[in-house]
C-alpha cells in the first residue's frame, strides 16, 4: 500500500471523462536536500538531468544533476486533477500514489494511481510529455480501474516494460487481493484490444492462508505483495515485488523479493525454480534494523554505465519516515542480482 494517508484498490473498466479541474498552488521556493524524504521512488534521465517521482499531492518531483543533490519542487506533476479520477475512485481527491515514467518512441508516458487506503476501487491515469523539462503534461485518461466486490485485484502501482523483442508496451500494476497484475498495452499506452489482466506474482501459494491478519486494512487480506518493477538485463527479464506491509512508520516490514523469466510476461521464477505466481521469490532486500527499518517499493535503472536499484527505506534514525536508498548492483554468475556492499 502506500504512506500513511494512501490506499490500494483494482478493477477492469475504462475512465471517461478527461475534464480536468482547476488547482491553485502557492509560490514558494524550492529547496535542495541530500537526503530526500519520498514514499514509492521512480527515476529518470532527461537532457543532462536527473528527475525523481514520488507519491504525494500531484506527484512530488525532484531534480539532480549527480543524483546525489535534489532539488525538490513546490509544484506538483500534475497540477490539474482531472475530473474523472474523482468519478473513478470514491473518497480520491490530490494525494497522487506510486507514479512511474519511462520514454518511449520519443515520448514520456507516465502512470500514476488513485485510490484511498486499503480498498481496491481504485484507477491508473496516464499523462504524457514531449520533455521532462517541460511542466505541460498531457491528460491522457485512464488506462484501467478496479472495482469493489468486481475485481479481486487492485489498480495501483504501475509499471511500464518494454518487450525487447517486438517493441511492445506492457504493464504491470497490483497490490493485495491476488497478487501482480500483468496486460499487454496498444501504443497509445492503453490496454490493447482484446487483452485482459492475469495473475504472475503473489505473496503466497494461493492454497496457503496466513493466519496473522492484516495489522494496516481489514479489507486488502494479506496477500501481502505489490509495487511490481520489472528490468531487463541480459537474457532475463526481472521482476521485483513488495513483500508484507508498508506504512506503519517503525513498525513496518516491507521487503523486496525479484523472480526473472526469459519472457516479459512470464513465468517469473525464484533462484529455486518456484513459480512467483505460487508464492515464489528470492528475498533481494529488507531493513537492517541499524540504518532502515523495513525498505521497499523498488525501481531499478541503468545509469552512468552501471545498474542502480532504488527504494524508500523506513529510517531508523528519523523514527521511522522514509527516505531514498540508491544502491549498485552486482550480478551474480549465474545470473542474479545482488546489492553492492
Amino acid at each position: 500500500m502506500k504512506t500513511a494517508t494512501i490506499v490500494l484498490v483494482t478493477t477492469f473498466i475504462s475512465c471517461s471523462a478527461f475534464a480536468q479541474g482547476p488547482r491553485q498552488q502557492g509560490q514558494r521556493r524550492p529547496f535542495t536536500t541530500e537526503s530526500p524524504m519520498v514514499h514509492d521512488p521512480v527515476m529518470a534521465y532527461d537532457d543532462g538531468v536527473y528527475y525523481l517521482y514520488a507519491t504525494g499531492m500531484g506527484v512530488q518531483q525532484m531534480t539532480s544533476k549527480d543524483r546525489k543533490t535534489w532539488t525538490v519542487s513546490n509544484t506538483p506533476v500534475i497540477r490539474n486533477i482531472p475530473e474523472w479520477t474523482r468519478d473513478s475512485v470514491p473518497g480520491f481527491g490530490n494525494h497522487v500514489w506510486a507514479p512511474d515514467v519511462i520514454k518511449w518512441h520519443g515520448r514520456w508516458w507516465m502512470a500514476y494511481s488513485c485510490s484511498t487506503f486499503g480498498r481496491n476501487g481504485s484507477a491508473i491515469g496516464l499523462v504524457s510529455n514531449s520533455s521532462l523539462a517541460s511542466p505541460d503534461w498531457k491528460d491522457e485518461g485512464c488506462i484501467v480501474t478496479s472495482r469493489e466486490k468486481r475485481d479481486n485485484w487492485n489498480a495501483i502501482d504501475p509499471n511500464f516494460i518494454i518487450d525487447e523483442a517486438t517493441d511492445t508496451p506492457w504493464l504491470v500494476w497490483g497490490s493485495f487481493w491476488d497478487g501482480i497484475q500483468m496486460v499487454r498495452l496498444d501504443n497509445t499506452m492503453h490496454i490493447a484490444k482484446g487483452e485482459k489482466p492475469r495473475t504472475i506474482a503473489r505473496r503466497y501459494d494461493p492454497s496457503y492462508k496466513p493466519t496473522e491478519p492484516n495489522p494496516t486494512s481489514r479489507f486488502a487480506g494479506t496477500n501481502a505483495i505489490e509495487a511490481p518493477f520489472i528490468f531487463h538485463h541480459g537474457d532475463y527479464y526481472y521482476l521485483f515485488v513488495s513483500w508484507d506491509y508498508c506504512c506503519r512508520g517503525a513498525q513496518s516490514n516491507y521487503r523486496v523479493a525479484v523472480g526473472r523469466s526469459k519472457t516479459v510476461d512470464g513465468p517469473y521464477y525464484d533462484r529455486e525454480g518456484k513459480d512467483m505466481a505460487n508464492g515464489g521469490g528470492e528475498l533481494f532486500i529488507e531493513g537492517d534494523k541499524k540504518e532502515f527499518e523495513a525498505a521497499g517499493h523498488s525501481a531499478a535503472y541503468h545509469f552512468d554505465g552501471e545498474d542502480i536499484f532504488i527504494c524508500h527505506g523506513y529510517s531508523v534514525a528519523l523514527n521511522g519516515g522514509s527516505t531514498l536508498i540508491q544502491r549498485p548492483i552486482v550480478w551474480t554468475a549465474d545470473g542474479w542480482p545482488t546489492l553492492k556492499k
